[in-house]
């Protein structure tokens, strides 16, 4: 814990910053050039280098809410911004406790949604909802959704003699362990990282002669677009989990509008 206060002792950010998306990488940029300088946290070495290359400091690793609140007591720290992914809803229930406890602010930066009106784009509440649409769709599915709920699908549709599965993830020791104890071939694993232009989603889908994409209603709307939008293009069914329903006190869904109440969190404004 010594090494993550002594980034603060230099920078005295004043904004401890959750990021977890692309959006939060651009947030953070727009931050430094408002003349704030936020200490973000993220979970993996490749997030905190490209952080890094724009010049934000970084501390790398989970945080649960006691060393969360340990953090937070750092006398420059007077704002929480939490811009982690709108699925990370331990993260979101920890941020806002610690920053209770530790008595600042909590800001919430959520893009808001895309709404998909289409024949072929189907939207569900819960991973469980969209793991029966793919059961009632059959054919070749491909997963989007990362690696810690791939269980859910692999549970209902692996084996079936008129389905396969393909999953693609990032192509970490942890993701890669999980498939194999799921039972899934390695031939039906796509281990990449992001970005995915839409050429290379679509080169995917026709590798794959997927019929069914499953994806989430995630922060990097960028992303997102992509990879639904390219299935659409190709005329494949695309299921779209829907965000969890939250509740923030300082929800904002603008750089500006969230760097205005930040602003007067700190006395800056």
């Amino acid at each position: 814990m010594g090494n993550e206060r002594d980034i603060w002792q230099g920078d005295l950010p004043g904004v401890f910053f959750l990021a977890g998306t692309s959006d939060a990488r651009e947030l953070a940029v727009h931050m430094k050039q408002k003349g704030f300088a936020p200490l973000a946290s993220v979970v993996t070495e490749s997030a905190a280098h490209r952080l890094r290359e724009v010049g934000i400091a970084v501390r790398v690793g989970r945080l649960n809410l006691e060393a969360m609140g340990a953090l937070l007591t750092t006398p420059t720290i007077k704002v929480l911004v939490d811009a982690s992914h709108p699925f990370a809803e331990e993260a979101h229930r920890t941020a806002q406790q610690a920053a209770e406890i530790a008595g600042i602010a909590y800001v919430r930066y959520e893009r808001p949604p895309k709404a998909y009106n289409h024949p072929l784009v189907t939207q569900v509440d819960t991973y469980e909802g969209a793991a029966r649409v793919a059961l009632d769709r059959r054919g070749n599915v491909m997963l989007t959704t990362g690696g810690k709920t791939i269980g859910i699908f692999t549970k209902s549709l692996l084996g079936l003699p008129d389905v396969r599965l393909v999953v693609r993830l990032l192509p970490n020791a942890e993701n890669m362990e999980k498939c194999a104890q799921l039972g899934m071939d390695a031939r039906d694993i796509v281990g990449m990282q992001g970005p995915f232009s839409r050429e290379l989603n679509q080169a995917l889908y026709r590798q794959y002669q997927i019929t069914l994409m499953v994806t989430k209603e995630s922060g990097d709307q960028g992303a997102m677009d992509e990879k639904v939008e390219a299935a659409l293009d190709l005329g494949i069914e695309v299921v779209i989990i829907r965000r969890p329903k939250l509740s923030y006190n300082n929800f904002y869904s603008t750089y500006d509008d969230l760097i205005e109440a930040v602003k007067r969190f700190i006395g800056r404004g």
